[in-house]
C-alpha cells in the first residue's frame, strides 16, 4: 500500500507543473493552508537531485511571498479573524508564538521555520503583533530558507541510491508512522 504511494508521490514530483505546484502549495501553506510544502519538495528533491537547489529557492520564495499575505491577515484583519481562530486548534498555537514574539521577538520567526507551530501562526501573529516588516521577511527568508535547503539538499545527496532504499523500506516505515500517529494521538487524548 504504501509503496503505491511513494511511486505516485515521486511520479507526482516528475511532473511537468510539479514546481508551479510546489510553489502554490509553498505560499498557501504561509497563510492559511495546513499541508507544509515539505511533503512536495522532499519527493521532487528526491526524483530530481539535480534541480534539488532551485526547488528549495522556488519553495523559500513562495513560503516568504505567502508568510507576507499572512502577515497582512493578522496586521489588517486579525480582529476579523479572531473568533474563528480561537475556535480551531489554532488558538493555543497562536498564543504560544505571540508569547516567543515577545520574549524572542525577530528570533521568533527564524525559529518558526524548525517549530512544530506552523509557520501560518507566526505569520499571522508577526502582522498582529505589528513586528517591523523588514526583519519580519529577513527572518522568515533565513529560517524557511535554511530548512528548505537542508530537505533538499539531504535528499538530492541520497539520490537513486536513497531512493531505491525508501521504497525497498516504504510499506514497513508507512506502518511504522501510522503506529506512531495512533500512540500519538492515544497519548494526547488521555493527557488532554
Amino acid at each position: 500500500m504504501f509503496k503505491k504511494l511513494y511511486d505516485k508521490a515521486l511520479d507526482w514530483s516528475r511532473h511537468r507543473h510539479a514546481a508551479k505546484y510546489l510553489c502554490a502549495l509553498s505560499f498557501s501553506e504561509s497563510s492559511f493552508f495546513p499541508i507544509p510544502p515539505d511533503v512536495m519538495l522532499a519527493p521532487m528533491a528526491l526524483a530530481r537531485p539535480e534541480k534539488a537547489i532551485r526547488f528549495a529557492m522556488l519553495t523559500t520564495i513562495f513560503s516568504v511571498l505567502g508568510g507576507v499575505l499572512g502577515y497582512g491577515i493578522g496586521f489588517f484583519l486579525f480582529d476579523s479573524i479572531s473568533p474563528w481562530l480561537q475556535g480551531t486548534h489554532y488558538w493555543e498555537k497562536y498564543l504560544l508564538a505571540e508569547k516567543w514574539f515577545k520574549d524572542w521577538g525577530f528570533w521568533a520567526i527564524f525559529v518558526a521555520g524548525f517549530s512544530p507551530i506552523p509557520y501560518k501562526v507566526f505569520t499571522i501573529a508577526a502582522g498582529a503583533l505589528q513586528m517591523f516588516f523588514l526583519p519580519f521577511v529577513l527572518a522568515s527568508m533565513i529560517g524557511r530558507g535554511t530548512r528548505f535547503f537542508l530537505i533538499a539538499m539531504l535528499l538530492a545527496a541520497g539520490g537513486e541510491k536513497l531512493e531505491s532504499k525508501l521504497r525497498q523500506y516504504m510499506d514497513i516505515l508507512g506502518w511504522v508512522v501510522v503506529g506512531l500517529v495512533v500512540i500519538g494521538a492515544g497519548v494526547y487524548k488521555y493527557l488532554y
